[in-house]
C-alpha cells in the first residue's frame, strides 16, 4: 500500500507538472496555496490540478465501490460496470440531457438519483430468502442490457449538439472539470468511505457464506444492506463528476488482491489502485496520442481484455470464476 501511494504521488505530480508545458514543483505548489503565479495559475490551477483532485477522488470511488460488490457476492464479474448501476446513471443522464434539456449539476443530481435507485430495484428483485450472488448478477446484467438500450434510444433521437454532450458524458471523461465536480465527490468519499471501512471485517466474513458468517455473529441482511448503500453512493456521485469511466471498478478489486495477497481487507488498496489506474489512465489519454482521448476510454482498452481473460478461465474451469 506504501507503494501505491507513491505511485499515485507520482502520478499526481506528473499530471500537474507536465504536459504541452512544463512547470516545476515550486509553481505548482505556490499554485495550490493560492499565490499568482503567471501561466502557472490558469493551467495548474484551472485546469491540471482540479482535473487530477478528482481523477484521485473518482478513482478511489469507483475501487472502494467495485470491490465491495466483488466481496461481498464472491464474484468478479459482481462490478458496477456489469451489473447495470453505472448503465442506469448513464440512461438517466442520456435523458435528462436529451430529452429534458439539462445540463450540468441538474444531470449529476439525476445520475445519482438513477444510480440509487437502480441498485434498489436490483437488490428487490434477487432478494429471496436473502440475496445470492449469481442471481444478483444474473438480474443485474439484465437490467444493464436494459439500460443500454433506453441509452441507445434516446440517442436515435438527440439533435446533433445534444448528441456531443450526451457521448462526452457516457464515455467518462475527465476534460473541463472544476473544483465544482471534485468537491461533491470528496464529501461522498469522507462520509461513505468510513462506513465501508467500518464493516470490512464482516465483510469479508460474509465471503464465508450467509449461514458462517451468521454463525459468527454477522447481521448478515443488515451488513450487505449497509455497504450495497455506501458503495453505490461512492459509485453514484463519482460517475455523476466524470461519467462513467470504464472499468475502473472492475480492475481495482483482481489488481489489488494480486499486489496485497489473501489475508487482509481489498478496501484501501482497491480504492488506490482505482485512484492510480484514473490518473496513469487520464495522463495517456492526454499525451500519448495524437488526439486528446477521454480517460474511459483508456481504462475501456484494459478492461475489456481482463474481462474476456476471465470468462474463457471460467469457462476452462468449469464455471468457478
Amino acid at each position: 500500500m506504501a507503494a501505491l501511494a507513491l505511485l499515485i504521488v507520482a502520478a499526481f505530480l506528473a499530471n500537474v507538472m507536465l504536459g504541452r508545458t512544463y512547470y516545476p514543483l515550486p509553481d505548482v505548489v505556490r499554485v495550490a496555496l493560492g499565490q499568482d503565479v503567471p501561466g502557472a495559475s490558469f493551467a495548474v490551477g484551472r485546469l491540471r490540478l482540479p482535473r487530477a483532485v478528482l481523477a484521485v477522488l473518482a478513482g478511489a470511488c469507483f475501487g472502494f465501490g467495485g470491490v465491495t460488490f466483488q466481496t461481498m457476492l464472491r464474484n468478479p464479474l459482481a462490478s458496477p460496470d456489469l451489473i447495470g448501476i453505472t448503465a442506469g446513471a448513464s440512461a438517466a443522464a442520456a435523458f435528462a440531457i436529451v430529452t429534458v434539456g439539462l445540463s450540468g449539476t441538474s444531470v449529476s443530481l439525476v445520475a445519482i438519483v438513477a444510480s440509487l435507485a437502480v441498485a434498489l430495484l436490483i437488490y428487490v428483485l434477487s432478494f429471496k430468502d436473502g440475496v445470492h450472488g449469481t442471481r444478483l448478477v444474473l438480474i443485474g446484467i439484465g437490467i444493464a442490457a436494459m439500460c443500454v438500450s433506453i441509452t441507445d434510444y434516446v440517442l436515435s433521437r438527440a439533435s446533433q449538439w445534444d448528441m456531443q454532450e450526451t457521448l462526452r458524458w457516457l464515455s467518462g471523461s475527465l476534460n473541463g472539470v472544476s473544483w465544482t465536480e471534485a468537491l461533491p465527490t470528496l464529501g461522498a468519499l469522507v462520509v461513505l468511505a468510513p462506513v465501508l471501512l467500518t464493516q470490512a471485517r464482516n465483510l469479508n466474513l460474509l465471503q464465508l457464506g450467509d449461514d458462517a458468517a451468521s454463525a459468527l455473529g454477522v447481521s448478515v441482511e443488515r451488513t450487505r444492506l449497509t455497504v450495497i448503500l455506501a458503495a453505490v453512493g461512492l459509485i453514484a456521485f463519482a460517475t455523476a463528476a466524470t461519467g462513467p469511466i470504464a472499468f475502473v471498478a472492475f480492475l481495482a478489486g483482481p489488481i489489488a488482491a494480486r499486489l496485497v495477497g489473501p489475508g487482509g481487507s481489498l478496501l484501501v488498496p482497491a480504492a488506490l489502485v482505482g485512484a492510480l489506474l484514473v490518473l496513469v489512465a487520464d495522463y495517456f489519454g492526454q499525451y500519448a496520442f495524437d488526439t486528446r482521448l477521454p480517460v474511459g476510454v483508456v481504462t475501456g482498452v484494459l478492461g475489456a481484455p481482463y474481462l474476456v481473460y476471465l470468462i474463457v478461465r471460467s469457462n476452462r474451469v468449469g464455471g468457478s470464476l
